[in-house]
């Protein structure tokens, strides 16, 4: 079964975009590139035009752990 991040389970629903901007320090066209890029590496998956979709496809043992 697919992992949920840590920031879906903390706060009952996934990261959206802005989040990330926020959370990496950088622009909205590099969050928007690396969320593409992900999905296209099948690490994850969306539904363009949602908000808040983003899903990890990624079982809990292969991410690494938080510090």
């Amino acid at each position: 079964m697919p992992s949920s991040t840590y920031y879906t389970k903390l706060n009952g629903y996934p990261p959206a975009e802005r989040d990330m901007q926020r959370y990496f320090k950088t622009t909205p066209p590099t969050v928007h590139q690396m969320v593409v890029t992900l999905e296209q590496r099948g690490l994850i998956s969306r539904e363009p035009g949602q908000p808040r979709t983003i899903r990890v496809l990624l079982d809990h043992d292969q991410l690494p752990d938080l510090q």
